[in-house]
């Protein structure tokens, strides 16, 4: 299959882990930080980390949009479904993500909330459209990649005309958190020094790779957008470690058949349009981040559903036994947590860095990295 197996090659594997082996300096630590939780499934499913040397590591970050979902707004979106008889129509990745006492929006459903699972936000529309006598809310979730289908959702339905449709806006912007993530590394002693990041693949489709350049020109940090396949990922350490090595601090797409430097313009627009940022937000893990997530613009609150029914905020600390938060700021790995793989397992998970496709944890469990 084009643009699949030919990344897939186990001999171009060996020759670029050979590289990455010769080029490593023996002297050096390197440190590379993957912000999106597929790349973290990529390092474990292909067993991409014991192909590197001691001396380079992957440092897992927080780019899972449910794993960093603080549990008060789930609370949040709970409450609708449970007070105010909503239909609540979500992604089917929140489903089960624990909440405040255990509870999940599976367990909700079976207290008889109407919280139902959907592929796409023009779904809820959808729901809108056949159930004129209730209120439907979308549980809008993700990075820059899921935020252009919930502005053409909001344009469809103000252009419809529906009065029983709002969003629940919880859109976060990865720049806002991998600046968050360097600028409070000296505050937290277990923050590792990285000198490198490995850019996302899907939102970098979106935005594009020039918004990385603030990190290269600011931080003097070597960062490479990276595809989702094992030989992107290899070569995109070798150009981290080339990056290193010769002292320079640049932005490099290897991700070329995807990504261009402008990205998605019309997406862009799109988002822009509709959407402008948030003073600060809560990110599990990270805590309050500012100018990290969006919200709707004035013009478009009548579908705003947290002024629809005036939603208080809600701020719910984690388990303490649960390491979701040190995992997502890369300051441990899912093995370090007690819970992993005894009480906290795919089937009954504690944290949502389990949760999640794209977790770190159930990158682990599912690939035998804890074994």
């Amino acid at each position: 299959m084009k643009y699949v197996d030919e990344y897939r090659n186990g001999e171009e594997a060996q020759r670029l882990a050979e590289r990455i082996r010769l080029e490593a300096d023996p002297a050096r630590e390197y440190r590379f930080m993957e912000f999106c939780g597929g790349h973290t499934h990529v390092l474990s499913r292909w067993g991409l980390s014991d192909l590197l040397p001691p001396n380079v590591r992957m440092i897992h970050g927080p780019g899972c949009p449910v794993c960093v979902m603080p549990i008060g707004r789930i609370d949040m979106a709970m409450a609708l479904a449970l007070e105010h008889d909503v239909i609540l129509c979500t992604y089917a990745d929140t489903m089960r993500v624990p909440a405040s006492k255990g509870r999940s929006f599976f367990r909700c459903r079976a207290e008889g909330a109407d919280i139902r699972m959907i592929y796409s936000p023009m779904d809820a529309i959808r729901a809108a459209k056949e159930n004129p006598e209730r209120q439907v809310v979308f549980f809008a979730i993700g990075f820059e990649t899921t935020t252009p289908p919930t502005a053409a959702a909001i344009l469809a339905a103000e252009k419809l005309g529906l009065k029983n449709f709002s969003v629940f806006c919880n859109h976060v912007l990865t720049p806002a958190a991998m600046e968050h993530i360097l600028l409070t590394a000296p505050d937290r002693p277990d923050a590792p020094k990285l000198a490198g990041l490995v850019g996302p693949a899907h939102v970098s489709t979106v935005i594009g790779s020039r918004p990385y350049a603030h990190f290269s020109e600011k931080w003097k940090m070597p960062v490479v957008v990276c595809g989702f396949e094992p030989l992107d990922m290899l070569l995109s350490i070798l150009m981290l470690i080339r990056q290193v090595n010769e002292g320079r601090a640049e932005v490099e797409n290897e991700f070329t058949r995807a990504v261009t430097a402008e990205g998605n313009l019309k997406a862009i627009d799109l988002m822009a349009q509709v959407f402008e940022p948030r003073e600060s937000f809560e990110w599990r893990g990270l805590g309050r981040v500012p100018l990290s997530a969006l919200k709707l613009r004035e013009r478009y609150a009548a579908f705003d559903a947290e002024k629809r029914f005036s939603m208080p905020e809600i701020s719910v600390p984690d388990a303490k036994s649960c390491e979701c938060g040190a995992i997502l700021r890369g300051e441990k790995e899912p093995k370090d947590c007690k819970l992993f793989g005894r009480a906290c397992t795919p089937a009954h998970p504690i944290g949502a860095c389990m949760v999640s496709s794209e977790g770190a944890c159930a990158a682990y469990y599912s690939y035998g990295r804890h074994e």
